[in-house]
């Protein structure tokens, strides 16, 4: 995707993709496909309202309003599932180091804030060995669904085909990358789903990217400046398609062999740099916030 995750997944030998784009990793061998679906949470009942903009009928997978006092930690995990106290995605060169203080709930939101900050962390996290005792100049947060430390960690939520969806106000600024993407459960880099990915110095284009060891594709949107209010960003993916949204309007979409068919995770990010971002300037206000409204996982069933 034009930023910063596709540089992590040249880490791993995998095929650049454009933008953001998150390579986490050389994996342990051990193949979690199977084992996350106990883990799961009985899903609603048919008939629930379904995406924005979408016809049919569709049964409610996993849902978050935010309306607790508190984020509820058997849905999210505020960093990589190689956690140790906050994380950043170093191959990317992102600038800042996320931890869990920095997502905050309120007003029936949840809130990702960066900061100017000065942290030295100590890890021992094999992916992240620069890491130890660096400085970082900024910290932000992140959530994800997928496992916590440890190699039998199942994910918190996981789906293979189905409609995902977010609502939420992106921040301006340059160097700001807010995204919403997918990881595969078995803990490696590929296949990777990016829904949305936006610069906050062009705040007017939408950047979406899939990327599999068979193929790698991205698209640019310009249209609307989505840090000026709330908008909806959504995925349809179907065996062999993947059609993407905003604003319950189709605006790019992927088909035929090649595609992501395997149980996938959520995450929502705010990197600060990386990539093709690049660094703030004297111009980005801190402290910025990415606010969420809603993340929402269907499965149609008509």
């Amino acid at each position: 995707m034009l930023d910063s995750r596709s540089r992590m997944r040249r880490l791993v030998a995998a095929p650049a993709a454009l933008f953001v784009a998150l390579a986490l990793l050389a994996v342990p061998a051990r193949d979690l496909r199977a084992e996350w679906l106990p883990s799961l949470p009985d899903p609603e009942p048919a008939g629930t309202a379904g995406p924005v903009g979408q016809p049919g009928t569709w049964q409610l997978l996993f849902a978050d309003g935010f309306a607790a006092e508190t984020l509820d930690p058997g849905k999210w995990a505020t960093c990589y599932w190689w956690d140790e106290g906050g994380c950043t995605n170093e191959g990317a060169h992102e600038l800042q180091w996320n931890q869990p203080a920095n997502v905050s709930l309120g007003s029936g939101h949840a809130i990702l804030r960066a900061r100017r900050d000065a942290i030295r962390p100590v890890t021992q996290a094999a992916l992240c060995a620069a890491c130890d005792g660096r400085w970082y100049a900024y910290s932000s947060g992140m959530l994800s669904t997928g496992s916590g430390p440890g190699d039998a960690a199942p994910p918190r939520f996981a789906f293979r085909y189905g409609f995902a969806e977010l609502r939420a106000w992106i921040p301006r600024g340059r160097g700001l990358v807010p995204a919403f993407w997918m990881l595969p459960v078995s803990r490696k880099s590929l296949p990777e789903i990016d829904v949305m990915i936006v610069q906050g110095q062009r705040p007017d284009r939408l950047h979406a990217t899939v990327s599999t060891a068979e193929r790698s594709a991205d698209a640019t949107v310009v249209g609307d400046d989505l840090s000026a209010g709330w908008h909806v960003y959504g995925i349809d993916w179907s065996p062999g398609r993947l059609v993407w949204y905003l604003d319950g309007k189709e605006v790019w979409r992927q088909e035929g062999a090649g595609l992501p068919a395997e149980p996938m995770y959520l995450l929502l990010t705010l990197a600060v740099g990386g990539g093709s971002a690049g660094p703030p300037d004297s111009s980005t206000a801190f402290p910025a916030d990415f606010m969420i409204d809603h993340v929402r996982v269907w499965r149609r069933i008509d």
